[in-house]
């Protein structure tokens, strides 16, 4: 007997279900790109008990006639592609034909439609994937669908449905994504009988964003526009520096109007505000990019949420680029930026080979340890200036040059004593600041002298990067040739690399606590240097007090005693729709921590107390960082994990910043209160707070065991 068998239709409908039914968002998801398919300038979307009761997508689009309202709901019908060539270019949002006939299996579905040419509208209603009637019925140009009881027929799915303030948040997410994609048309959405988002037609996108965000969220927004058309166009908005999350849950990214969830675009994204937003922020995003459709193949999942780049490296490099951009315009990265490469000695014509190139980003060094050189060059074209551009090299650091410093204290080493320091007329620029300076720093402290042979040649090599005289109201070179030859210049030398501790250094087991701590001082203001009875002790100043209110907050939780302050004047600001749904459900656990809240009309809210403990300054950051970050999963979750959450974000606001200076009395306070909470090693969210370097390692490091 034959151990293999052809599955029936309803089975491999159910199937294909599991992969593009996975909840009632998923359902509308796909119902709203054939809205949008089918040309509709109105869609309106019903929901009850958050889709799984009932779940309705009506459209002013084309419509169906009746034949194609039957076949619509047979496995692989679709009416988007007609051969394996137009897989090769897909432009509209759906075309793999599943969707009706996977909803339908597992859910009681009616479809109504009409077009314009037929008389009367067509009614199908399935069940089970089983069709029940057809027949005619009245309705205006366009289709509604309505599902009702999804997974009726397949509890052990059903069962794996969360609660209905999550599955409603992903609703409200979805449609906030396509209403975004297609300001062009007029969104409503409306959760057991009250309207949740409605976007009347916009005639851009910043205008959809203020229908659905409000006014204070544009202020924040820097314009994004870039990129290569044969590669991928970037437009959109990013946010400024202030205005960040702790999730990606505000970044809106799409590919040719197409909703995706994309880990490349995301870390070209973040990699744009390297060295502006610190590790673990994430900024708000509403990026588009238009890729020719051959560039791109959106046939890699069933739920069309994933993408596949022909070039993949190129379009991250365009988004990086265009969001880099946007924030060099507004002044919060450096339009023109310094970047080292190293010259060999014999590279007299300037040009590079590859092994010359160093190996690492983030040193100014090669695996040969030659000296370093400044170049300066334009952030959009610094993988391609060419070697000519390099002759006018003096033109391009007139506004950033070496932030080299005077004497021989401020360079860090002794000029010989047969030699003369630096000029005092010679004065660097103090343009340049930060990985530039450290750098250079760095490199001069074993400086050398060269003969004035030698430096002519380096000149000619462009080994050299000249300096400006004081300012004397004229812009011009310190010194000309022949003044280079009767004064001493000091190249850079490689200095030997120092031992790192970074092995050494571990994190403290709690049974290793000791109550003896002694502050000695802070690190860059923000690391307490401590010793006890091991060695010495760093404690990141802010998760240890994030540690203690943490506790505090519980603590309070058990008691309803948390004190709070009043405003003077209510702060108001409006959420966005998927920021309600969250809200509703956190509202009354805010108000535990000292919160007062109000719901005013539509989706705004106004605080009119905030937690002592907290900056009146940040309490709204405060709250739109809880709505934001606390887990949409865990939204359903036991009020046990949901005050957790709200009390680590609230106790990460309010605790001491880093780069904050500290007295002696405040450091001692905080070790001493961090010693009698639950968990003094590590922070709320799992960091560490406190590292130890112990004698013994001390004493192996130099070599005295």
């Amino acid at each position: 007997m034959s151990n293999i068998r052809v599955l029936s239709d309803q089975l491999a409908n159910q199937i294909a279900a599991g992969e593009v039914v996975e909840r009632p968002a998923s359902v509308a998801k796909e119902l709203v790109e054939n809205a949008i398919d089918a040309g509709a300038r109105r869609i309106t979307i019903e929901v009850e008990a958050g889709g799984r009761r009932l779940l309705r997508v009506a459209d002013d689009g084309c419509g169906m006639t009746r034949d194609d309202a039957v076949l619509a709901f047979e496995r692989h019908a679709t009416s988007k592609i007609k051969s394996a060539e137009d897989l090769a270019a897909i432009a509209t949002l759906g075309f793999r034909g599943e969707a009706l006939a996977s909803i339908a299996s597992v859910a009681r579905v009616e479809l109504v439609t009409k077009t314009d040419d037929d008389a009367a509208a067509t009614r199908v209603l399935i069940e089970g994937g089983r069709m029940r009637d057809v027949k005619d019925a009245a309705h205006p140009n366009g289709t509604t669908i309505t599902m009702r009881d999804l997974f009726f027929n397949v509890p052990a799915r059903r069962k794996f449905l969360r609660s209905e303030a999550t599955e409603s948040f992903h609703l409200t997410n979805l449609v906030t994504h396509y209403a975004l994609a297609h300001p062009e048309i007029a969104f409503t959405l409306t959760n057991n009988g009250r309207e949740t988002l409605r976007a009347t037609p916009a005639t851009d996108l910043r205008e959809r964003a203020y229908q659905i965000f409000g006014a204070e969220f544009l202020e924040n927004l820097l314009e994004v526009s870039g990129g290569q058309e044969q590669i991928a166009r970037v437009r959109g908005y990013v946010s400024a520096p202030r205005e960040r999350r702790t999730s990606r849950d505000a970044q809106y990214l799409f590919i040719n109007g197409r909703y995706v969830r994309d880990r490349l675009i995301g870390r070209a994204l973040s990699d744009g505000y390297r060295a502006i937003l610190p590790h673990g922020v994430f900024p708000v995003a509403l990026l588009f990019l238009e890729i020719p459709l051959e560039e791109v193949d959106v046939n890699v999942h069933p739920a069309k949420t994933e993408v596949r780049f022909r070039r993949a490296a190129a379009v991250a490099d365009a988004v990086r680029e265009a969001v880099r951009g946007a924030l060099a315009s507004a002044g919060y990265a450096r339009a023109i930026e310094a970047v080292y490469e190293t010259v060999s000695p014999r590279a007299h014509d300037g040009a590079l080979s590859a092994e010359e190139q160093h190996n690492d980003e983030g040193s100014p060094f090669d695996s040969r340890g030659d000296a370093p050189q400044l170049r300066v060059v334009e952030n959009a074209e610094a993988s391609s200036a060419s070697s000519s551009e390099k002759s006018n090299i003096s033109d391009i650091t007139r506004e950033i040059v070496p932030p080299t410093r005077q004497g021989s204290i401020e360079f860090g080493f002794t000029p010989p004593e047969d030699k003369e320091p630096f000029p005092e007329a010679w004065k660097p620029s103090t343009s340049s600041k930060g990985n530039t300076a450290r750098g250079l720093d760095a490199i001069m402290r074993n400086a050398q002298p060269v003969s004035p042979e030698a430096e002519r040649d380096a000149l000619s090599a462009g080994t050299v990067v000249p300096f400006e005289r004081e300012s004397t109201g004229k812009s011009e070179p310190v010194v000309n040739q022949e003044q280079q030859a009767s004064q001493p210049v000091y190249l850079a030398s490689a200095l030997p690399p120092l031992v790192s501790a970074a092995n050494l250094v571990r994190e403290v087991p709690l049974e290793a606590i000791s109550s003896n701590i002694r502050p000695l001082g802070q690190l860059e203001e923000s690391f307490i240097i401590a010793t006890d009875d091991e060695g010495l002790l760093l404690i990141d100043q802010h998760v240890a007090h994030e540690r203690i209110l943490f506790d505090k907050y519980r603590r309070l939780e058990s008691s309803r005693s948390a004190e709070s302050q009043n405003l003077l004047l209510p702060e108001t600001f409006d959420l966005t729709p998927a920021q309600v749904a969250a809200f509703d459900v956190v509202s009354e656990e805010l108000e535990t921590y000292g919160f007062g809240l109000m719901r005013l009309s539509g989706r705004t809210v106004a605080i009119k107390a905030v937690p002592a403990d907290l900056p009146a300054g940040e309490a709204r950051n405060m709250l739109a960082e809880v709505l934001e970050t606390v887990d949409a999963e865990k939204r359903g979750a036991v009020r046990a994990t949901l005050r957790d959450d709200i009390a680590a974000s609230l106790a990460c606001r309010a605790a001491i910043k880093i780069n904050t200076p500290l007295a002696a009395e405040k450091m001692r306070w905080l070790i001493d209160r961090l010693l009698l909470t639950s968990s003094p090693t590590t922070c709320p969210h799992g960091r560490p707070v406190i590292l130890r370097l112990t004698i013994r390692d001390i004493e192996k490091g130099f070599h005295r065991s």
